[in-house]
């Protein structure tokens, strides 16, 4: 990706604010359950350190509990919200709307895959590079700016992350973002580096689920 004369480009991936599904452990994917009263908070106190760096460019998932999110930060920045489907959260076919124990008594198997870090296909939905592509794509497309965020979702941002930082996409090795969390990347020269991983708001950072390794990908 190119970069702008007046320094090193900078994305900031954010993850939405907490929703009742998070804090039921409930798969969410491509449902659209809203932010609940602590997300709205999150969201708040997230916005307030986002606003500090002055992003020129915001662009959210479509989905309201990113879009409600990145409202927050629009309404301190004044930063036009766009929209763009394309950072939804990574189709999770038959397990969303599932809770967490849900899906361990019912597929066994394929939950035994998910916590082993390998990428589960057979409940359909999307694979890991099939969300970075389109994550991938979104960010190609966007004009060359010194601050960009993009606020998304825990799968999403691990796989659009891995995929710029030229990391495997199975098994993840970012862990994973808490919520009203972000990573930061910086573009300069011919690669992607990383700047900062769950960062955020002061306070203990706790993704929806622990300790296992694919807790992000759920976006539960």
């Amino acid at each position: 990706m190119p970069v702008g004369s007046d320094g090193p480009r900078r994305v900031v991936i954010l993850r939405h604010g907490r929703t009742a599904w998070n804090a039921e452990q409930r798969y969410q994917g491509q449902q659209d359950p809203p932010l609940d009263d602590v997300g709205q908070a999150q969201a708040i106190e997230a916005a307030a350190l986002i606003a500090a760096m002055h992003p020129a460019l915001l662009i959210s998932s479509d989905l309201q509990r990113a879009s409600q999110t990145a409202a927050k930060i629009a309404s301190l920045t004044g930063v036009e919200l766009g929209i763009d489907a394309r950072l939804r959260e990574r189709d999770l076919g038959y397990w969303e709307g599932l809770t967490r124990d849900e899906v361990r008594a019912r597929y066994p198997e394929e939950f035994a895959d998910w916590l082993a870090g390998r990428d589960v296909r057979r409940r359909g939905g999307e694979n890991r590079q099939q969300v970075a592509d389109r994550a991938c794509e979104l960010l190609n497309e966007l004009p060359d700016v010194p601050l960009t965020v993009l606020v998304s979702h825990g799968a999403t941002a691990m796989c659009l992350s891995s995929a710029l930082l030229g990391l495997p996409q199975t098994p993840s090795v970012l862990g994973a973002l808490a919520n009203c969390h972000w990573t930061e990347l910086r573009h300069q020269g011919s690669a992607w580096t990383l700047r900062a991983h769950n960062a955020g708001p002061p306070g203990p950072v706790i993704p929806s689920l622990t300790p296992d390794a694919e807790t992000s990908d759920a976006d539960a």
